[in-house]
């Protein structure tokens, strides 16, 4: 018991000081544990304490698990400021910070607090819901403490690691364990979506946004959320991959104030044992291409459905999730080396990193006061659109970007298709603008949401 300790201690200690491994050599070293790695690492994690301000209605449904849905529009909206906890991590001396999206996301004050009790104000440069990761910018900051980021891809299973963050408002704490796992996606709660590291060092709420550092206070992953029914930690937990936050940094320093992913144009499934025979792969691994669209990245490196995708960059892929992580870490305008494996020879291709096309164009137009639905936000269906709203590849027409007031009375949602208003087919927005004022006392909308289509009838 005693030998595992003083090892783990040895190679803790060894990290610290970028020396070579060595056993403590007195009580006093032995003593120290993680302390001189959490001195240099704390003061580059803050506290975050942000408002915002939000339109709640007070239903006398509320709570009921079938009216409260039916009637969410019933009741006054009136503005009620919500305050959330987090925390955040340091990357640079001018003060650019990383977070949780569902710490700051939407905020309209926000404010960061030092471990040396300084305080700042902070502005959100880039934040991405689907990611739940934000970059902040420390107002009148400099010569700030900062952790540097580790390349993720080198971080090992059973790898010590420690937690830095605020929970449920103590205070900061340090809590230590190892790295559970890698590559978990579809796992985590919360608004993150995509791929993980997992740990059993506790985190509770207030920790997210916090660090995860290695034993040479280099940062890996930013916690975000755990697995739990009593909400308090149960050892397992994820942290966003450092890489990622890499890729946010840079674009927020370009200038972007929201994440631009490389656009796939594709959709797989993974493969397992049942398909692996049938594809010619040795063992189940991979994702198998269902569809492409025509402007595909992939589609125009030659590869075609039914072909299956075992690595990008090298690194093995076997979700949709692992492969658009991958793609997104590589970065815009690159060029990423897809590993394939078609009747059971695998070959390489080239597929080129861009943002999701604008052609044709959106051609975004609002209803006026004379529409049968007034207020309504309706674009033309182009790449982009299919990528933003999660739209199925080989749909064509109009989408709802926005419903407004009376169009969510209706029913209406953001990503809702209109294929036909009044029996007459809708291909562009000028179309569907035209047919909504040419309504009078009835109105017909034939509405695809997802792979189901609706009829919705309204007498106006």
């Amino acid at each position: 018991m005693f030998r595992i300790a003083v090892t783990a201690l040895a190679i803790s200690l060894a990290g610290i000081a970028g020396a070579e491994t060595k056993v403590p050599q007195n009580q006093t070293e032995i003593a120290l544990g993680f302390a001189p790695l959490v001195k240099e690492a704390a003061p580059a994690v803050v506290n975050i304490y942000a408002k915002r301000v939000v339109n709640v209605r007070n239903s006398p449904f509320g709570g009921d698990p079938f009216f409260e849905n039916l009637f969410r529009d019933f009741g006054n909206a009136r503005p009620q400021v919500q305050n959330s906890l987090g925390s955040g991590v340091i990357l640079s001396d001018d003060g650019i910070v990383v977070s949780n999206y569902h710490v700051v996301g939407m905020s309209t004050d926000i404010r960061v607090h030092l471990k040396d009790r300084r305080e700042f104000t902070a502005r959100v440069l880039l934040a991405d819901e689907e990611a739940d990761l934000a970059i902040l910018q420390l107002e009148d900051a400099r010569d700030m403490p900062f952790l540097n980021l580790r390349d993720s891809d080198t971080v090992e299973v059973g790898e010590l690691v420690l937690a830095i963050g605020n929970p449920f408002g103590v205070g900061q704490t340090v809590t230590s364990g190892i790295v559970s796992g890698l590559a978990r996606s579809g796992v985590a709660t919360g608004n993150a979506r995509g791929y993980f590291l997992q740990t059993d060092a506790p985190i509770n709420p207030g920790n997210s946004g916090g660090a995860l550092i290695d034993i040479n206070g280099d940062l890996i992953g930013i916690n975000t959320s755990i697995l739990t029914r009593s909400g308090g930690s149960n050892g397992i937990g994820f942290a966003i991959p450092a890489r990622l936050v890499a890729q946010f940094v840079e674009q927020a320093r370009a200038g972007f104030t929201t994440f631009q992913r490389p656009w796939a144009g594709m959709f797989g499934q993974p493969v397992d044992a049942d398909m692996a025979q049938g594809l010619g792969l040795e063992r189940p691994g991979g994702i198998v291409v269902s569809d492409l669209h025509p402007e595909s990245p992939f589609h125009k490196a030659g590869i075609t459905p039914g072909d299956v995708i075992l690595e990008v960059d090298g690194q093995p892929v076997n979700t949709p999730s692992e492969m658009i992580f991958r793609m997104s870490v590589a970065g815009l305008g690159e060029e990423a080396d897809i590993l394939m494996v078609r009747d059971g020879d695998e070959d390489h291709r080239k597929v080129q990193l861009d943002v999701a096309p604008e052609t044709p164009a959106r051609e975004t137009v609002t209803t006026g006061r004379r529409s049968a639905v007034p207020g309504l936000v309706l674009s033309n269906i182009n790449p982009a659109v299919l990528g933003q709203f999660g739209l199925p590849l080989s749909i064509e027409g109009v989408v709802v970007e926005q419903p407004g007031e009376i169009g969510t009375r209706m029913g209406l949602a953001p990503g809702d298709v209109l294929r036909a208003i009044d029996g007459t087919e809708i291909a562009t927005t000028r179309d569907a603008d035209q047919a909504l004022r040419a309504a009078k006392k009835r109105l017909t909308l034939d509405v695809q949401r997802g792979t189901q289509r609706v009829v919705m009838r309204f007498r106006l």
